[in-house]
């Protein structure tokens, strides 16, 4: 909560700063489109609260079961949750091949072509950077979000795929393309819908879905450029 409360302070204070110079200050996902994007990754562990140390590694630093599990629920629901993640028909945009933006759920070391990435670091620092949202995000949605993916995950016990060495762009794109695929797939998550409230996600997904619609119903410049006058 401190640091959604801190984030949320930030992104409030620049845009007032900005605007008392005569300038405005953004947090658009994609605000330019020869440009990469904006995001806010998400640094996360989990402590034991009896003694204060982190259950994603044991004392040599080795990788526990428990983090394994954690990471296999990230890529397993944040595609579900790609709505929290990714909130605004603009965020999408930015996730794109050759910016250090994700386009998968692949995990690695120190590997900044995946969507989740394991920093190198002793066993108290451990954890798992969650390289997929934008600036744009609510950070208390995305935060408690992104959390819930690698909860579900450690209940299930599930089992993540191998660390990718290489590019992960070579794996291709597995995630949600726009808002309206994002909110069909939160719809059909029946594990997320009773962890957050199925009356939360209805009014949640009601608001987004009224959006893409707006959204949908503007003719883009694009479109006036390259087919008013060619189909």
């Amino acid at each position: 909560m401190d640091l959604a409360d801190q984030a949320f302070l930030f992104k409030r204070t620049c845009r007032e700063a900005a605007y008392r110079h005569g300038i405005y200050a953004t947090f658009m996902a994609k605000p330019l489109k020869d440009e990469p994007g904006s995001a806010m990754h998400i640094h996360q562990s989990v402590l034991d609260l009896a003694t204060g140390q982190n259950i994603f590694a044991n004392e040599e630093g080795k990788l526990t079961e428990l983090f394994l599990s954690h990471i296999a629920g990230l890529q397993k629901y944040l595609p579900a949750a790609m709505s929290f993640l990714a909130p605004n028909v603009n965020s999408y945009r930015r996730l794109a091949s050759g910016n250090f933006a994700p386009m998968n759920v692949q995990w690695g070391y120190d590997n900044r072509t995946v969507g989740l990435r394991v920093p190198v670091a002793d066993a108290q620092a451990t954890r798992v950077e969650n390289r997929v949202a934008g600036a744009d995000v609510n950070p208390y949605l995305a935060i408690a979000m992104s959390l819930a993916c690698g909860y579900l995950g450690m209940l299930e016990g599930l089992q993540p795929s191998s660390p990718v060495t290489e590019s992960g762009y070579d794996l291709g794109y597995q995630l949600p393309h726009n808002l309206e695929d994002a909110l069909k797939l939160l719809h059909a998550s029946t594990s997320l819908k009773e962890l957050i409230g199925e009356r939360f996600v209805r009014c949640y997904a009601a608001v987004k879905q009224k959006e893409y619609a707006t959204f949908f119903q503007v003719i883009s410049s694009w479109e006036r450029e390259f087919l008013l006058l060619n189909v």
